[in-house]
């Protein structure tokens, strides 16, 4: 009797290598996170609005890119909306609260004037409000948004959970708390979305303030059982156990990073000031990131962990890493471009001119879309096969 053949499928759902095409894999989340800061960093330099949303631009490219199908991959429009809202209130707030406006300022309306105490002085509520007021508000909002939506891009292209591998020993519990508070955002939005899903489904045709009820509810009590379940499974695999450690050696490990953290920080009041004592820059800096390094080893010594499959330092993760930290160096250093062109004035209202190398500088963060590798596609769901004698009977 003939019988079909079904060809087989790769088990981990990756493409072959044909024609010199890299093979998907997940991008190493200590890469995307330079990355990452790295143009957040980048972004706190200027306040041109053409370059920030350029900025802009360059996250949504490497976002769609470069994301996986994982639940936190799905949150970055959650966090478009949330730098919306904040130059939404930034604009709001610089309208009430204004500071009046000068002759050479472009009128747009009045708010009622509320009298306020003479200890209040300087800020006054209500009044006139100027179009040079709203767009240098817009503008200090729009850099707050940018530097956001960097540190959403970053919680939506890695992953938490492998990131919370290469942590050291002493730092294990704090990170694990770190990972679950970081998780909790993209799971509070794939349970909106499962909710949706399922009033939809019902034919549930109550939109905005009336749906609020039937939408939040499902959604606490969907987060309550994930907090119970991830509890009881950290539970069961002995978090937050004291392990082996003496009484002795956890005080001297508090010790040590108590005083390493006094030592960072009066190694950067030192450095930040120059009327202080030559000993309390680089030297209390270096002496307290000493002090740390060796309560971190001390501490680390009572955790024993295992890393299944550890994730790979290769060419991608430079690559990725160095567009970001190259990217802030650019916008940094200061060369080849006038320094005012990255922060424009709006006295007088001119548009603002898009300098070459900063530009350049946020195009090259951008090749991290094609530097990094694909990322694995989902499982397909490979329908049954029938056969001859299934379809006589």
């Amino acid at each position: 009797m003939p019988h079909t053949t079904v060809a087989a499928q790769p088990m981990s759902g990756h493409t072959p290598d044909i024609g010199g095409r890299r093979l998907p894999r997940i991008l190493h989340p200590v890469a995307w996170w330079i990355w990452a800061l790295a143009l957040a960093t980048a972004v706190s330099r200027t306040n041109n609005p053409l370059l920030l949303l350029l900025v802009l631009a360059v996250l949504g490219y490497v976002v769609t890119t470069r994301r996986t199908e994982a639940p936190w991959a799905r949150g970055f429009t959650y966090y478009l909306y949330l730098a919306l809202t904040v130059v939404a209130i930034r604009v709001l707030f610089r309208a009430v609260f204004a500071t009046g406006i000068t002759p050479r300022d472009h009128f747009l309306f009045s708010l009622p004037h509320i009298p306020t105490p003479d200890w209040y002085a300087g800020i006054q509520l209500g009044g006139p409000v100027s179009l040079e007021a709203l767009l240098s508000a817009a503008t200090d909002g729009l850099r707050l948004a940018c530097m956001l939506c960097c540190i959403g891009a970053a919680n939506t292209l890695a992953n938490p959970k492998r990131a919370l591998r290469i942590l050291p020993g002493a730092l294990h519990e704090l990170g694990v708390a770190v990972t679950v508070a970081i998780s909790v955002a993209p799971q509070l939005v794939q349970s909106v979305q499962r909710v949706a899903r399922a009033r939809r489904l019902r034919a549930g045709r109550s939109k905005g303030l009336k749906a609020l009820r039937g939408i939040v509810v499902p959604v606490l009590e969907d987060a309550l059982e994930r907090s119970l379940r991830l509890a009881a499974g950290m539970d069961s695999r002995g978090y937050g156990r004291a392990g082996t450690a003496t009484r002795r050696s956890r005080r001297v490990t508090g010790a040590l990073m108590l005083l390493g953290m006094c030592g960072l920080c009066a190694g950067a009041y030192g450095l930040l000031d120059a009327t202080t004592p030559a000993f309390l820059g680089l030297p209390a800096m270096a002496v307290g990131a000493l002090l740390c390094v060796a309560g971190l080893r001390l501490g680390g010594r009572r955790v024993t962990r295992t890393t299944y499959r550890p994730d790979p330092w290769l060419l991608p993760e430079w690559a990725v890493a160095g567009a970001g930290v190259l990217s802030a160096v650019l916008l940094l250093a200061n060369v080849g471009y006038n320094a005012a062109e990255l922060n424009p004035s709006i006295y007088p209202l001119s548009w603002p001119t898009l300098p070459l190398v900063p530009t350049f500088a946020i195009l090259l963060a951008g090749t991290a879309g094609f530097l990094a590798p694909p990322p694995a596609p989902p499982h397909p769901v490979v329908p049954p096969q029938r056969t001859e004698k299934a379809e006589a009977t």
